[in-house]
């Protein structure tokens, strides 16, 4: 009996996995923008294809789960921890006295921008505000804030407009992390009624004026973020529960448990961000539609190539927030990871979670380093291609293409030496086809039978290449 209900479990747990990831990965209803500018930016963007996100807040202190552990829900991430878990109103009275002992006094986003920069990526999205309300910039519409804490001594205490203006200085393109429900203020959890989840603690229909209060606060730190901290490219809003409720996937197990509408009116956000700065791209994740210029798989990538613009989110380690002992994942994987997301067409938003004393780990900046070498060699197969949809995945390889050009990406085991021959099949090429491995000029002979390409490795570069994480051939068709 036992056996026989963990078996159905399983299929249970295996379904509702199929449903989420199906959903993910459905475009049928993505908007291609109308806006020229925006679908200019929106190719840059798809262009530069490597990105660094950042969690950042007072939770960094107690090495917890970002913003969660508030949440009255019994979900693993919204567990509590420490002395005063055993009473909510107790613990978030603490959570809320974070900001009272945040100083992060090794702050220094030039050496982020640096390593990230020396890592290949291109584009930042950094968290200005999590559910929890704290802002990390140096909002007019609340005292919880980075700007009212003992670092607000410090002249670089607006550390987003000083993370936004580093990695700027260094032709990142910015993006601005915000969170759509806002657990800190009174209209979204009203203390008149305690919250039982995520959702606001009162019915919006019931109490339209608390609602529109709620709403013109989000558009008035939205307003904030596109006005005063310089030319901003993406606005990344997450938060999806909060959405009107003809938007809901009713596939998608959390969405189904939105008990009303939360529309925040996108379009008059959208209008005015991109009044202020044009092509902005708008990001309401998991909201399809016009204001979901490219859509986010979280912690996974599609297992098929998507002809949409889209951006797998994930963290090198293994949280998002900051936690004194991180797993990192080895240099290998992550290299991995973002060949495998590239050729399926997509971005990676890798993210760091920097200290409660305003640094990353000494490990991070070694994954950074070391993917940084391999992008100084094989970068060409990743900028400025689109994914493959006419090869496949074969085997240990991967594929991207730019034009007449097709890259084969040999990702390779631990230990493993590069071989002396690599087949593809369903590469139909010319005579004049000419091959390379890239960081070698050395023309690469190559034969056609059976319906396989056969490239041939000599002993000589076998030697040099030697062990790697990964090998690109590049093949030009003439």
């Amino acid at each position: 009996m036992k056996k026989t209900l963990i078996t159905v479990l399983i299929a249970l747990l295996g379904q509702s996995l199929f449903a989420q990831q199906h959903s993910e990965q459905n475009h049928d209803k993505y908007v291609v923008p109308s806006d020229p500018k925006v679908k200019e930016k929106l190719n840059q963007w798809q262009n530069v294809k490597f990105g660094l996100m950042m969690h950042w807040g007072t939770y960094s202190q107690w090495g917890i789960v970002e913003s969660w552990s508030l949440c009255p829900e019994d979900e693993g991430w919204c567990e509590r921890k420490g002395p005063f878990k055993d009473n909510w109103y107790e613990y978030k009275k603490a959570y809320e006295n974070l900001p009272k002992t945040f100083n992060p006094v090794e702050f220094n986003p030039e050496k982020w921008s640096a390593a990230a920069k020396n890592a290949g990526m291109k584009y930042l999205v950094f968290t200005t505000k999590h559910h929890d309300g704290f802002a990390m910039f140096d909002t007019k519409q609340s005292d919880y804030k980075i700007t009212n804490t003992p670092f607000a001594s410090n002249p670089r205490s607006n550390v987003a407009k000083e993370i936004f203006g580093a990695f700027r200085k260094d032709d990142f393109m910015i993006g601005a992390y915000f969170s759509k429900p806002d657990w800190h203020t009174d209209d979204y959890w009203w203390s008149y009624f305690p919250p039982k989840d995520r959702n606001p603690s009162y019915h919006p229909a019931k109490y339209p004026e608390k609602w529109k209060s709620f709403k013109q606060f989000t558009y008035n730190q939205i307003e904030e973020l596109m006005s005063d901290y310089g030319k901003m490219d993406i606005l990344w809003l997450d938060g999806g529960w909060v959405r009107p409720f003809s938007t809901i996937d009713s596939s998608v197990s959390w969405q189904r448990t939105i008990p009303f509408d939360q529309d925040i009116d996108m379009a008059r956000i959208a209008k005015m961000g991109r009044e202020r700065q044009p092509g902005l791209l708008v990001v309401d994740r998991t909201v399809s539609g016009e204001f979901e210029n490219y859509v986010t798989p979280e912690q996974q990538i599609p297992d098929h190539y998507m002809p949409i613009p889209w951006e797998t989110c994930m963290t090198m380690g293994d949280s998002w927030s900051y936690i004194p002992k991180e797993n990192f994942k080895s240099a290998r994987k992550l290299i991995h990871i973002l060949t495998d997301v590239v050729s399926k067409n997509g971005n990676l938003l890798l993210n760091i979670a920097p200290s409660p004393q305003g640094d990353f780990h000494a490990e991070a900046y070694q994954r950074l380093e070391e993917i940084g070498k391999w992008m100084k060699i094989n970068s060409e197969a990743i900028y400025n291609t689109r994914g493959d949809n006419e090869i496949g995945k074969q085997n240990k390889l991967v594929f991207t293409h730019n034009a007449n050009t097709t890259y084969a990406i040999y990702r390779a085991d631990e230990g493993e030496s590069i071989p002396s021959t690599i087949e593809i099949s369903n590469l139909a090429l010319s005579k004049n086809t000419l091959m390379n491995l890239l960081g070698s000029t050395e023309k690469l002979k190559w034969t056609a039978k059976e319906g396989k390409v056969v490239v041939e490795i000599p002993e000589k570069l076998r030697k040099v290449k030697g062990s790697s994480y990964a090998w690109v051939l590049k093949i030009v068709r003439q």
